[in-house]
């Protein structure tokens, strides 16, 4: 219990040090991108470009229509984006802070703020080839708006405790960063990102027993203007909830020795 207290404890009060780690976040970004004209920006290009080709090329190879595959491979592929460098920067959240965490007594979840609102910052602006793409092909998305925010809120939660544990893990072991690094690699190729989960067939259970199925499913669906499954909402909502709880009592028992880790 005290575990839990302690970690809760210092969670909390990184959340209430906003100033701090949305400041960390932002001069990193601008560090990053010093003298570019265009910024975070080049992301933005590269991937709309990534994100037409591949849709042009497996849209044609599925026998997809265009106007219904480009904008479920653009929301999936920017989200998944999103999600796979959240968590690998999280991972090294600890590792990259560690010349401030061995100098100055900060709450540790400083920095697993930091690595969030970083990434946030980044989906902001690669957010913008989704809005073309459905302003170009869509003509309901107003109407999964609501259900879209709330879809988001659940998948920053989900991210947060993950990146809470694997900072403090890999900090501990720094060989897993690599190993997380080629899971997601492997799980990019079993979630309907380039796929639709129709063209699985007689194996649905690849979607069902795959968490980032479900977290792509409530983000993409809304701003598809389709039901998200209720197995979705329900498998989020339950991760969300005990991976937190298993996280600040990771967080409260190890935070103490991540400075002479790093």
């Amino acid at each position: 219990m005290n575990n839990v207290r302690g970690g809760y404890s210092d969670l909390l009060n990184s959340a209430k040090q906003y100033q701090l780690w949305l400041m960390l976040a932002w001069v990193e970004i601008r560090q990053r991108y010093a003298r570019s004209k265009i910024g975070p920006f080049w992301l933005t290009i590269s991937m709309g470009i990534l994100v037409t080709a591949l849709g042009v090329v497996y849209g044609t190879l599925f026998g997809a229509q265009l106007n219904e595959y480009l904008p479920l491979l653009a929301i999936g592929f920017v989200f998944w984006s999103f999600i796979s460098s959240t968590i690998n920067e999280g991972c090294n959240a600890y590792i990259s802070a560690g010349n401030y965490l061995k100098q100055i007594p900060l709450n540790r979840g400083v920095f697993v703020f930091q690595t969030m609102w970083r990434n946030i910052i980044i989906l902001a602006h690669n957010f913008v080839i989704i809005i073309i793409v459905l302003l170009v092909f869509q003509n309901n998305v107003l109407l999964g708006l609501p259900l879209f925010i709330v879809g988001f809120i659940i998948l920053c939660w989900n991210l947060v405790w993950m990146i809470t544990l694997l900072s403090i893990l890999c900090a501990r072991f720094r060989d897993l960063p690599q190993i997380v690094m080629s899971f997601l690699q492997v799980i990019f190729y079993i979630t309907p990102i380039l796929f639709k989960r129709e063209m699985l067939g007689k194996y649905p259970l690849l979607i069902d027993l795959n968490p980032f199925a479900h977290l792509i499913e409530i983000i993409r669906s809304p701003l598809l203007g389709q039901a998200v499954p209720a197995i979705s909402w329900i498998v989020c909502i339950i991760m969300a909830i005990s991976g937190s709880i298993i996280s600040i009592w990771f967080h409260g028992r190890y935070r103490a020795r991540i400075p002479y880790w790093v």
